[in-house]
């Protein structure tokens, strides 16, 4: 069974930077595409960013382009998303998600049970 946990979420200030990690296990991190989301209390889960199974590829929400770096280590079995110039508006629960190349939550299918990361002006 595939499991994904996240970790490295905390309080930040504006402006400071966080990285989270999202370990694979029950099954080898290269076999899988990998997400990152976040969900704010009273909204949808947003997608923020996207990697393909060798890190050649990558995609991010246009909120975080540029500011948010996704990268993988597939020795590792490990995901990870670099949060630099982090903004109030950021703060959400982050979620790590395994099996899609999209965009859309609903196509994954091995979630993890998210990371709160909170921003304070």
């Amino acid at each position: 069974q595939v499991q994904l946990a996240e970790s490295g979420g905390g309080l930040v200030q504006a402006g400071g930077s966080l990285r989270l990690s999202c370990v694979v296990s029950g099954s080898t991190l290269i076999t899988y595409p990998m997400g990152w989301f976040r969900q704010a209390p009273g909204k949808e889960r947003e997608f923020v960013a996207v990697i393909n199974w060798n890190g050649g590829n990558t995609y991010y929400a246009a909120s975080v382009k540029d500011r948010f770096t996704i990268s993988r280590d597939n020795a590792k079995n490990t995901a990870y998303l670099q949060m630099n110039s982090l903004k109030p508006e950021d703060s959400a629960v982050y979620y790590c998600a395994a099996g899609s190349i999209g965009t859309v939550y609903r196509e994954y299918r091995y979630w993890g049970q998210g990371t709160q990361v909170t921003v304070s002006s």
